[in-house]
């Protein structure tokens, strides 16, 4: 069975990582990697984050996720697992989502609401895949994208 991680790499906004959860938990994500400032579940005191328990409605508590300083530690361990690290930004080497066919495990990297995914994220990742914008806005919400590519990736083997 194919498995699917998310790197959640400097989120600011723990609505977004709430809902994010939500989403992960029903398309079947492994586990959530919650890199760099990004808010976790619990904090450092073990207190429980109340806009992502909320948003998640209960889902961060399914899930099994980790918090952890570097993007580029947590790239390194998954694809010595074999996971393929795909990076979910806009890019000139990015690939429409929809003409992306990954094999095997895989990982999704989603970025800062204003700045992305980092250049560090971007440099180690075995792709990078883009959702094409029609309208005048240059970008979706992260947990919108998130939910576009995780349900679109979900019975990819």
């Amino acid at each position: 069975m194919v498995k699917t991680f998310i790197i959640l790499e400097n989120i600011r906004s723990a609505h977004n990582v709430g809902a994010i959860f939500r989403t992960a938990e029903g398309a079947g994500v492994s586990k959530i990697y919650l890199v760099g400032y990004t808010p976790a579940p619990l904090d450092r005191f073990l207190r429980e984050q109340p806009e992502i328990l909320k948003t998640s409605l209960g889902a961060s508590k399914i899930i099994l996720w980790e918090k952890k300083d570097s993007i580029e530690e947590v790239i390194k361990v998954l694809q010595e697992e074999g996971a393929q690290i795909i990076a979910v930004e806009q890019s000139t080497n990015s690939t429409m989502y929809n003409e992306c066919y990954p094999k095997g495990d895989r990982a999704f990297v989603f970025g800062n609401e204003i700045d992305g995914v980092s250049a560090a994220a971007l440099a180690a990742a075995d792709m990078v895949i883009d959702i094409p914008m029609s309208g005048q806005k240059e970008s979706l919400n992260v947990a919108t994208t998130a939910g576009i590519i995780l349900f679109h990736f979900r019975d990819c083997a």
